[in-house]
C-alpha cells in the first residue's frame, strides 16, 4: 500500500482535544479578566487572573508552593495507596462471593452515599493532625470507587473463561490470577480516575480543619488573610495536579487497554 492511500492527520486534527480544551480555558480566563474592565474591582472579595499568575510565580520562586505540595503529598500517597490495595481486594471478593456481597453491599452503599467529609473532625480527634489523620481521611474518600469498580469488573467477567479454567483443572488461585484480576484491571483504572479527585478533596479537608502546614492549610491561611490572589494560586496548582493525574491515568488506560478507547 502506498503512502498516498494512508490519510495523514494534520496537527490540528491530531491534537484537537488538547487544543479545544486549552482554548476553552483561555476564553474563560480572558472573560474573567475582562469583567473587571466594567465591574469595580475589590481585591478583598475577588482576584484577577493576572494577579493570580503573579502570586503563583512568586510562590513558586520562593519555594513555598513546592514545600506545601511536598508536605501534602506524603499523606496522599499513603492514603491513596491503602485505598487501592484494600478497595481492589474487597471489591474482587464482593464480586466473586455472593454472600459477602449481600452482607457488605448495604453498608458500603450507606457509607458511599453519606457525606464522609463531615467525619473529618472526628477522624482528626482520634488520629491527630499529623500524617495518619490526613491519610485516613484520604483513604475513606478514595476507597469506594475502587470497591465498586472492582466488584463490577468481577461481575462482568466472561463466564466461559471461568468454565474453561475449571474444566482444565484450574484452582481457585488460577481463577483469580489468570481470569479475574486481568479482567478487572480496566475497571480499576477507571475507578482510579474518580478516586484521584476524591483523594485530593480529602487532603484539603484534612488540612482545612487542623494543620499547620500543607497546601490545604496554605489555602485556608491565605483566605483568612484576604490574600485571595495567593489563595487562588494554590487552588489553581491543585487543579493542575488533578488534571495531570487524571490525564495520566487515562493515558495509561489507553496504552494498556487500547481496545477500550472510546468506551
Amino acid at each position: 500500500m502506498s503512502d498516498e492511500a494512508i490519510p495523514r492527520q494534520s496537527f490540528t486534527d491530531k491534537h484537537r482535544k488538547v487544543l479545544l480544551g486549552g482554548l476553552a480555558v483561555a476564553i474563560f480566563l480572558a472573560a474573567w479578566q475582562a469583567v473587571f474592565l466594567v465591574v469595580p474591582f475589590n481585591k478583598l472579595f475577588v482576584s484577577k487572573p493576572d494577579l493570580i499568575w503573579d502570586a503563583l510565580v512568586d510562590l513558586i520562586v520562593s519555594g513555598d508552593l513546592m514545600r506545601d505540595l511536598a508536605i501534602s503529598a506524603v499523606p496522599f500517597v499513603y492514603g491513596f495507596s491503602a485505598a487501592v490495595v484494600v478497595g481492589v481486594a474487597l471489591g474482587i471478593v464482593m464480586g466473586w462471593r455472593e454472600r459477602v456481597s449481600y452482607a457488605l453491599d448495604p453498608i458500603m452503599t450507606i457509607f458511599y452515599a453519606s457525606p464522609l467529609v463531615a467525619l473529618a473532625p472526628l477522624v482528626i480527634v482520634f488520629f491527630g493532625v499529623g500524617v495518619s489523620g490526613k491519610a485516613i481521611i484520604i483513604f475513606v474518600l478514595s476507597v469506594f470507587p475502587f470497591i465498586f469498580n472492582a466488584q463490577a469488573g468481577v461481575r462482568a467477567v466472561d463466564r466461559l473463561l471461568i468454565n474453561v479454567v475449571r474444566s482444565m483443572g484450574g484452582t481457585e488461585r488460577d481463577l483469580y490470577l489468570k481470569v479475574i484480576v486481568p479482567s478487572v484491571l480496566p475497571y480499576i483504572v477507571a475507578g482510579a480516575r474518580i478516586a484521584v479527585g476524591r483523594g485530593l478533596i480529602g487532603i484539603l479537608v484534612g488540612e482545612f480543619f487542623a494543620a499547620s502546614e500543607g497546601i490545604g492549610y496554605a489555602i485556608a491561611r491565605f483566605g483568612d488573610l484576604f490574600a485571595l490572589d495567593r489563595m487562588f494560586a494554590c487552588i489553581f496548582a491543585i487543579m493542575v495536579i488533578a488534571v495531570v493525574l487524571t490525564e495520566g491515568i487515562r493515558w495509561a488506560e489507553r496504552a494498556a487497554f487500547p481496545w477500550r478507547v472510546g468506551q
